[in-house]
């Protein structure tokens, strides 16, 4: 029933950013919700129901669920869900204020489950102040007859997840498990396309700091860093969450699906392990940046050395003529002055050779 599981659930087209208002049910709950519909066996019911209808019709029938979908409601909009569905306190805190780190809390006959999203930030140049990657929150009730996700941030949203699952009834009909792994795995699927889209930035920045040029700079490398510790904050801590889904009996997940979110758990360690792999990579781009200024440096100084030890010789003779003795070697001869200064430029142009031989200049 479920051996088309993965691929019902992951999404082959490119992922629609932004808002999903495409679906016509909106509750009269609040402007934060954007999608309300019942599931019965894998199916959507027809009508465009509020919440407390929705949830009644399912548990009048007892069979199918209830799929709630808000984008960052006050406690206003979201007060009418929480009292329908029992919510508790801390945990409706935590979906209306967002900021939390992943986590999996268990309340009574409910999950509460936190993922955070992450979206690339195209450019066009990796400078000292590119933002790399963006965040949000994704919360997820998951309860016996109901899902309710609550989105924070301009990304990640769940209406082409939605109408995917849709397509795929025999997923669904797993009942509220099969929309929080389906959520769980668009999650870290986005995880492997924002690590390859850095995994770019990283290949430009090592190119450059290793090209004749050298124009890559230490901004960037740290820059790079910044965004690759946001992206660790959001990936490290989802990995016991994902453990527990996988391994621990819950009453509120269907037992079938959790060989499924073993396979999201290995992709996350997958992603962890990428991460951590950027990290050092980083760190010896960044060593050998430092190593080659500090080349250049030397190369610098041994020639501003060479040009001193050349003018030295000039230096040196036009001091001691200079000093107007009247008794000094040649002063009064005629073939005096050209012979010193054929003597400064014989001199001068060996040592330069010298140093030229050396690699100095």
């Amino acid at each position: 029933m479920i051996s088309n599981l993965r691929k019902a659930v992951r999404l082959p087209q490119p992922r629609t950013r932004g808002v999903d208002l495409s679906h016509p049910a909106r509750s009269p709950l609040g402007t934060a919700v954007v999608n309300c519909a019942v599931y019965v066996d894998g199916v959507r019911q027809d009508g465009n129901q509020p919440a407390d209808v929705a949830i009644r019709r399912v548990r009048q029938s007892k069979s199918g669920f209830v799929w709630i979908g808000l984008h960052e409601p006050s406690e206003a909009e979201f007060a009418g869900i929480v009292e329908l569905f029992g919510l508790h306190p801390l945990a409706v805190e935590d979906a209306v204020y967002g900021h939390q780190r992943p986590k999996l809390e268990r309340y009574d006959d409910s999950l509460f489950t936190v993922f955070k999203t992450v979206c690339y930030v195209e450019h066009d140049r990796l400078t000292d102040t590119s933002e790399v990657v963006e965040t949000g929150e994704i919360m997820v009730f998951t309860g016996a007859d109901f899902v309710i996700t609550v989105r924070h941030g301009g990304h990640g949203s769940l209406g082409p997840l939605r109408e995917q699952l849709e397509r795929a009834p025999e997923q669904l009909a797993l009942g509220p498990s099969a929309v929080l792994h389906a959520v769980a795995d668009l999650v870290v699927d986005d995880y492997l396309d924002v690590t390859a889209a850095v995994q770019d930035d990283i290949d430009d920045v090592e190119s450059e700091v290793f090209s004749v040029r050298g124009s890559g700079g230490a901004g960037q490398i740290y820059q790079l860093k910044r965004e690759l510790l946001e992206l660790r904050r959001a990936v490290a801590p989802l990995d016991r969450p994902m453990q527990q889904l996988a391994t621990q009996p819950m009453a509120q997940l269907d037992p079938r699906i959790k060989t499924y979110f073993r396979d999201v758990a290995d992709h996350l360690d997958r992603v962890t392990e990428q991460i951590t792999a950027f990290d050092e990579l980083l760190n010896s781009i960044l060593q050998a940046h430092l190593a080659q200024v500090t080349v250049a440096q030397n190369e610098d100084m041994r020639r501003i050395s060479a040009w001193v030890a050349i003018l030295a010789v000039p230096t040196m003779v036009c001091g001691v003529y200079g000093m107007n003795f009247d008794h000094m070697p040649e002063r009064h001869w005629t073939f005096g002055y050209p012979l010193v200064m054929v003597l400064i430029v014989v001199v001068c142009w060996v040592i330069h050779r010298g140093f030229k031989r050396n690699g100095w200049l």
